[in-house]
């Protein structure tokens, strides 16, 4: 699996159509115009292409202003990194993609055998070797350097809503099998991200072999203090693939606690951003601490430009815009 800097083919995204995610229709209508102005950033620096159900096909391509390319699919939900391949180089260039098995984040919702599907029919597409993996995954549950090292969570991948009776050991060499990782860092439990139970890409990622971005709560009375602190603890104590020490550069969250539309804790993380080739297009929350964040990012990729786009809207449905994306590595 490589690293998400890389060169990509393009990017993968699926069009909102699960409306109980987004708390109703009106919820869902600001969720697919958030959807537009991602897939219209990323289109800006690589092709975007844009999974939609067929009796959507004609609103997502009104909203997304022909910059996007449409894949027809039968889809239940609109996260393409949960549910779409994970994709894989092998030596001599070859490309595939993992179908990991998808229960909708430990069964939070009820339809999603479409979804299951969905990343096997994204490589038949592309005519790309299908590896099956026989654990439950999702794609923001890992974050790899492209160099062997893979960061995860307990909380997610050792929870009994995904894979019960598995060991850690035994999903250690699962991800090793179907991402080439040969060292897997754990970074602990307790974030208060109900939805994905956890998903690493809204805690920690890579921005090079070596490096590791940590978005840090901006209060210590935040539910994620005590387990961030954590998490970098491991970070600082660990060695990667290679043998290196990791640099920890810490990112301060958004100062504003707000919820989403269930009264849950928003899960607003500058950490959820998405690296399409020659560009950085992160995350804003009409907060303080949003130029703060930009600076840091911009510090960490000086060649790439970068595009802050609103995503309030997209985080009430559970996630943010590293979790409507998918990367295509390119040949």
């Amino acid at each position: 699996m490589p690293a998400e800097w890389v060169p990509h083919a393009r990017t993968w995204m699926c069009w909102p159509c699960r409306g109980e995610a987004w708390g109703g229709a009106e919820g869902m209508l600001r969720a697919k115009q958030a959807h537009a102005r991602v897939a219209r950033a990323i289109s800006s620096f690589e092709p975007v292409t844009m999974a939609v159900r067929p009796q959507d096909h004609c609103e997502a391509k009104l909203a997304c202003a022909g910059r996007v390319e449409f894949f027809e699919a039968p889809l239940d939900d609109s996260w393409s990194r949960d549910s779409g391949p994970t994709f894989l180089v092998g030596r001599e260039g070859a490309r595939a993609g993992v179908q990991w098995r998808f229960n909708a984040w430990g069964g939070k919702y009820r339809d999603y055998g479409e979804d299951a599907k969905f990343a096997t029919r994204v490589l038949q597409d592309r005519h790309l070797s299908i590896y099956r993996a026989p654990f439950v995954c999702e794609g923001g549950a890992i974050h790899v350097d492209g160099e062997g090292t893979l960061i995860t969570t307990e909380q997610c991948l050792l929870n009994p809503n995904r894979n019960p009776g598995l060991t850690q050991q035994q999903i250690e060499n699962g991800l090793a099998q179907f991402t080439g990782a040969s060292k897997v860092i754990w970074l602990g439990q307790g974030f208060a991200d109900e939805e994905t139970d956890g998903h690493v890409d809204n805690i920690a990622c890579f921005a090079a072999a070596g490096r590791v971005l940590v978005g840090v709560p901006a209060s210590t009375s935040h539910p994620d203090h005590a387990p961030v602190r954590e998490a970098i603890r491991r970070l600082k104590v660990a060695r990667d693939a290679q043998g290196r020490e990791l640099e920890v550069i810490e990112v301060e969250q958004p100062q504003g606690e707000r919820t989403d539309w269930r009264g849950r804790l928003l899960a607003s993380s500058y950490i959820n951003f998405y690296l399409p080739t020659g560009g950085v297009v992160m995350p804003a929350f009409d907060d303080p601490n949003d130029e703060k964040a930009r600076a840091a990012l911009a510090h960490c990729f000086p060649d790439r430009d970068i595009l802050q786009v609103d995503a309030l809207d997209i985080v009430q449905g559970g996630g943010g815009i590293h979790c409507i994306t998918q990367q295509e590595p390119a040949p």
